[in-house]
């Protein structure tokens, strides 16, 4: 099966490369600055908690990749659930989406900010968050050739040092590096000391293992541009299956060298871990690679909301301005939109700038998860699954149910809970006012929905 964009011209691209744009739109601050919340609540029982969100991932990707094989759709899970509960879940599916990657990338730009600190100490945070949020705009701006370069560089470059983070930390637990060494007793041998912070703690820090593998949406949208539709599947598994190897390796390996309440949720794991090695320039190395890491996660959020709001736009759920391209190639009011969405980020930012990250990354991972649970339910009315099939659905709807209900357990997530429902309510309320427009289309008297008249 070709791939829906081929007709139009644009540029296809093998399994490999959605692999590794997966990679780019994944790995970022969720991971590098999120663990180390997730550490705290969890203890050593966080290398579990990324386990258990990797196949949670897996299992959503995988109901995505097929339901793109059988129908390939720019609009990806939004299509998917407008098809299958009416136009109402299009709607409300594709809102959510947007305001939860608005919420991801103010706390981006918040990550990005607080790395670059380590240089320019005296700079706002909503200084340095503009100007990252500028270049991602420029990234975008470039259209999907310029994106995928862009992305495919930045995503070797971020495997490139957790691997070197892998290789320097075996070498200190073998006593290679000089100066410091391995704290001892850090590898637990009970329970108690698996889940320092009880069953609830580890409960709590699933949302962060699942925020470290967002942006398999992202790759749902690039997927229709598949040489090889049929090649989906596989390159989630390859791309999830690097992650959750390079994830549980690295994050493992911190947890042998430095106790596991000795971390602070103000800087990176990898940092804290290396700390007392005499190794020149490593903190510097590292932040240098989280600001990477973190500009291409937020650049390929910018470009998902893009491509979302286009096709809301196309389908009359928002209103059809939003549609319009530049040489058929950028979307510029769409971009524009966005871009009052980023002022927004900033600003709020600079209200709570040493709360921000912990109260926006926990709603932005529950928004995710909330169209995550869409794409299941899709998936099971759209599909004719066997037994096995169904099964793994149930496990990772479960999974996925887990990781949102935990954030009521802990006092750093919960308020991100009550952030993520305000909009859900807002949504709502948006898509019950819209459905009184919608039934006008029925009357041949009615001009046009109320977004077709903007």
């Amino acid at each position: 099966m070709k791939s829906a964009d081929a007709s139009h011209g644009e540029k296809t691209i093998k399994w490999w490369q959605l692999s590794l744009l997966g990679v780019a739109c994944t790995i970022g601050t969720g991971f590098f600055l999120g663990s180390s919340i997730a550490i705290n609540m969890a203890g050593p029982s966080v290398v579990l908690a990324y386990v258990l969100a990797a196949i949670g991932t897996y299992v959503v990707f995988e109901a995505l990749a097929k339901m793109t094989i059988a129908d390939p759709q720019k609009g990806s899970f939004r299509t998917y659930a407008k098809k299958a509960y009416g136009r109402w879940a299009g709607f409300s599916s594709g809102w959510v989406y947007w305001a939860s990657e608005m919420l991801i990338m103010g706390s981006q730009l918040t990550a990005l900010s607080i790395f670059t600190r380590l240089w320019f100490p005296n700079v706002p945070l909503w200084m340095l968050a503009s100007v990252y949020a500028v270049l991602g705009i420029i990234v975008v701006l470039l259209g999907s050739k310029g994106f995928d370069r862009i992305e495919n560089v930045l995503a070797v470059i971020k495997i490139a040092a957790i691997v070197m983070f892998i290789i320097l930390a075996v070498l200190a637990l073998f006593g290679v590096l000089n100066g410091g060494s391995p704290e001892k007793d850090t590898i637990p041998t009970s329970i108690p000391s698996l889940f320092p912070n009880g069953f609830t703690g580890f409960w709590s820090s699933l949302i962060f293992g699942f925020y470290g593998y967002a942006g398999i949406e992202i790759m749902g949208l690039l997927a229709v541009r598949l040489k090889k539709m049929t090649d989906a599947p596989k390159s989630g598994k390859v791309m999830l299956l690097l992650l959750a190897v390079i994830y549980v390796s690295s994050i493992g390996l911190a947890l042998t060298l430095v106790r596991w309440n000795h971390f602070s949720t103000e800087q990176s794991p990898f940092i804290t871990a290396l700390a007392d090695f005499n190794i020149p320039y490593i903190p510097h190395i590292f932040n240098g690679v989280f600001i990477i890491a973190g500009f291409s996660t937020m650049a390929a959020s910018l470009f998902a909301v893009t491509s979302i709001l286009v096709t809301l736009a196309a389908d009359r759920d928002a209103p059809a301005i939003f549609e319009k391209k530049i040489k058929n190639k950028v979307a510029l009011p769409a971009i524009c939109l966005t871009t009052l969405g980023i002022i927004a980020s900033i600003v709020l930012a600079l209200i709570m700038p040493e709360r921000i990250y912990e109260y926006v990354t926990t709603a932005a991972s529950l928004m995710l998860l909330y169209n995550w649970i869409f794409i299941l339910c899709s998936y099971k009315r759209l599909t004719k699954l066997k037994a096995g099939d169904n099964v793994k659905r149930l496990l990772g709807l479960l999974l996925v149910l887990l990781g949102v209900s935990g954030t009521l357990f802990h006092h750093t997530s919960r308020p991100g809970f009550f952030v993520s429902l305000m909009f859900i309510i807002v949504i709502a309320i948006v898509t019950l006012i819209m459905r009184k427009h919608w039934k006008k289309e029925d009357d041949p008297t009615d001009k046009g929905t109320l977004f077709t008249k903007i």
